[in-house]
């Protein structure tokens, strides 16, 4: 029990770093790097959906919180404390709401049933879009002045966030999917 407990902690630290390593990688791969008020098409959330579906929702929130606070501590942007808040810590931490479905994608991939994709898949789309409606609410509440004049704030907010994470979470599954499935059953 102590060293399961052990491992966990680590996969955590671990899944943070390489989190973080991903998205670096993302921004200067990627040739659309980053919207103008920020937010950028990355694969880094992959990482914490990896803890979240093999530990649980705990241990997802824990590594989508360290992975938030190194990406303030890594130079990204803010504007307040509340904002930070919003945009990082809490937006990253409730990636760990996928772990909601870590029994089932982890008995029906150990049981080679393609029914893990599925529960995957919602998982990493509920979790992201809790994660979409915390910068939208970011968005609303600190770069109103940001939209074009005559455009409606919750319509430019949510439209704005939805270019970068739709993209975002599409890619996710897709390589989330292909690097399980490629995985020995034993480590995932």
């Amino acid at each position: 029990m102590r060293n399961s407990k052990l491992l966990m902690l680590i996969e955590i630290a671990i899944f943070a770093a390489i989190a973080i390593i991903l998205d670096l990688f993302c921004k200067i791969a990627l040739p659309l790097k980053y919207w103008p008020q920020g937010g950028s098409i990355s694969i880094a959330t992959i990482a914490v959906f990896i803890v979240a579906f093999r530990w649980g929702v705990k241990a997802g929130a824990a590594s989508g919180l360290l992975f938030g606070i190194l990406q303030l501590l890594t130079g990204e942007q803010y504007f307040s404390v509340f904002q930070a808040f919003l945009d990082y810590i809490l937006a990253f931490s409730v990636l760990g709401l996928a772990g909601l479905f870590s029994k089932q994608v982890m008995l029906f991939r150990h049981q080679n049933d393609r029914r893990w994709i599925s529960y995957a898949i919602v998982g990493i789309v509920f979790s992201s879009i809790l994660r979409l409606i915390c910068h939208i609410v970011s968005g609303f509440l600190f770069f109103k002045s940001y939209v074009p004049a005559g455009t409606p704030v919750w319509e430019y907010m949510i439209t704005y966030n939805v270019g970068y994470m739709a993209p975002s979470i599409l890619v996710t599954c897709i390589v989330f999917i292909l690097l399980v499935k490629a995985l020995p059953k034993k480590l995932y």
